[in-house]
């Protein structure tokens, strides 16, 4: 059994989870997410309590008034934490079981007495669900893989786009160039044909004289 608690103290609210006993801890650990945040009594026994976090979110991400929320779930579920005047909250990412273990992120965070406003707001929202926490994580995954997946074929969609209109562009400035220099014979030629034209001998019609000294129309 897991214990789903709502943590509407921002919008969008957040969901806390934690499990009934020993047992349920060990599948939540097992099975927990990797954005999850985990929350336990410092150096004293506890309950795990688990944020949802948003994928993409990070440790830093976790609003102030739903940490106090989480502290305060994880005091009210310590007998040894409930009792005492001040407590600290450990907290840390997912997969991180050992305190000051290499590589990961823990803070403390001091919390000095229950508040029941707060707890009792969360106890409101309480849920007892019997989830398949296998199932819930490999659901999460396949999509998470899914989405991958959809990046990388978004993104050769577009290197293949941009190859296009790159070839695209080489053709049209190949054949900018090629009209360039046709242009340039086409106008050698032309420039050739109006020099021809203009020192050709004159076509006209015209008297042809004999060296006797007669002209064309004597000689007929």
């Amino acid at each position: 059994m897991v214990f789903y608690f709502t943590s509407a103290v921002v919008d969008p609210p957040f969901t806390i989870y934690m499990g009934k006993d020993k047992h349920e801890n060990e599948d939540l650990i097992k099975y927990g997410w990797p954005e999850d945040i985990w929350f336990h009594v410092d150096k004293l026994s506890s309950a795990h309590v688990y944020l949802r976090m948003p994928k993409g979110g990070t440790i830093d991400d976790v609003p102030p008034e739903v940490l106090v929320d989480c502290a305060q779930l994880v005091k009210n579920n310590s007998i040894q934490g409930e009792s005492r005047g001040s407590a600290g909250s450990g907290w840390t990412k997912r997969g991180t079981w050992m305190w000051g273990r290499s590589g990961s992120t823990v803070r403390v965070v001091a919390v000095e007495k229950k508040i029941n406003e707060i707890v009792n707001r969360l106890e409101k929202t309480k849920v007892e669900r019997f989830p398949d926490l296998a199932a819930e994580k490999e659901s999460r995954d396949r999509e998470e893989r899914n989405e991958k997946k959809a990046q990388l074929q978004e993104q050769k969609r577009r290197e293949k786009e941009e190859q296009k209109k790159k070839k695209e562009l080489e053709e049209l400035r190949s054949y900018s160039a090629l009209m360039t220099s046709e242009n340039m014979k086409t106008n050698e030629v032309r420039l050739k044909l109006q020099r021809w034209e203009e020192n050709r001998p004159f076509s006209g019609t015209f008297s042809v004289l004999f060296q006797d000294g007669y002209d064309s129309d004597d000689f007929m």
